[in-house]
């Protein structure tokens, strides 16, 4: 990758390396991963929300015990966040950190001139 003029500060390198289509795809990537699981978490959570204020009637439905709906669709909350982040962990391990490095490796070689 090159940038195509010579900057003269680090804030001139980091805005040309902005402007490379590496760091474009890899924005790209990010947002292409990071936009549909957060709207994927953000329906699930108001999904919750929305069902036991409208619908607590299913919710509050015992399963075995003391042990409802409600308190169960409340624990998969949890349980959803920790595989969003597991999951994000291993994507951008595969797939982010390497287009990462090689722009980091760009505003080094740059800063360097």
């Amino acid at each position: 990758m090159t940038v195509a003029t010579q900057p003269q500060t680090a804030g001139d390198t980091y805005i040309a390396v902005q402007q490379t289509p590496e760091f474009q795809a890899l924005r790209r990537k990010f947002r292409g991963f990071v936009f549909p699981m957060t709207a994927f978490f953000l329906a699930w959570y108001f999904l919750y929300v929305l069902l036991s204020i409208f619908a607590s009637s299913f919710m509050n439905k015992i399963l075995f015990g003391k042990i409802t709906v409600g308190l169960i669709f409340g624990l998969l909350q949890f349980v959803t966040t920790f595989a969003i982040t597991f999951i994000y962990a291993r994507w951008a391990n595969r797939e982010l950190d390497p287009a990462a490095e090689a722009v980091s490796a760009t505003i080094a070689h740059e800063a360097g001139r």
